[in-house]
């Protein structure tokens, strides 16, 4: 059975969106150890912007849950994500971008991130995205919506460790998830490993963002 999505979300109360997010790396270099992940951070006061011409990922789930952090001036702060898990995906033509604004003389500092825009593209395993915003053309096959957090076993399973979620509460699942034409807002991402072919990073001052 394969499912299609169209649309955009936005986060103004809990809930979990119905897409899952695309692949993105709050840093470059993450390299985990393999399997399902135990690590839990306290996410930065920047969220950063993705997009990307494909994602093909394979053992899809996504449930909803709460990333503890900071603002930009270290008050604490929580963010509502959907945390999107894949056992593995590939993505193509991946633009990651970060704004820095009002640092002391230079201003607004962007930082942009590419890769997979070769022949190979990006690859990663047991990657986990905690997402705030999405619009993509989405099709999913073999998806089961609705069914416990904690039993969405297509997955990689949930992150653990310090993670705040409901194991009881709502989650889906999917065979394999492929995305085309994305545009993401997130606040973290972790996997066991993360391979950036063809990286290119490039720091420039004023606002310049992948959308």
């Amino acid at each position: 059975m394969e499912s299609q999505v169209r649309g955009g979300t936005r986060w103004k109360r809990f809930a979990v969106v119905m897409v899952p997010s695309v692949a993105a790396t709050a840093c470059i270099g993450v390299a985990l150890a393999q399997g399902a992940l135990a690590a839990s951070f306290s996410v930065s006061g920047q969220s950063f912007k993705v997009t990307t011409k494909e994602l093909v990922g394979e053992g899809f789930s996504q449930y909803g849950a709460i990333d503890e952090g900071y603002t930009a001036d270290g008050k604490k702060t929580a963010h509502p994500v959907a945390v999107s898990a894949f056992k593995s995906a590939t993505i193509k033509s991946l633009c990651q971008s970060v704004v820095t604004p009002n640092i002391p003389v230079l201003g607004n500092v962007s930082l942009i991130l590419r890769a997979g825009d070769g022949a190979q593209p990006v690859e990663a395993k047991n990657l986990y995205i905690d997402v705030a915003d999405l619009n993509a053309d989405a099709t999913f096959t073999n998806i089961d919506i609705g069914v416990a957090a904690k039993d969405a076993t297509k997955g990689p399973g949930m992150k653990g460790g310090g993670e705040q979620s409901n194991p009881f509460g709502f989650a889906q699942q999917a065979d394999k998830a492929v995305l085309k034409d994305v545009k993401q807002t997130a606040w973290a991402t972790t996997a066991g490993t993360f391979k950036l072919s063809g990286l290119k990073m490039s720091l420039s001052t004023g606002v310049k963002e992948c959308y």
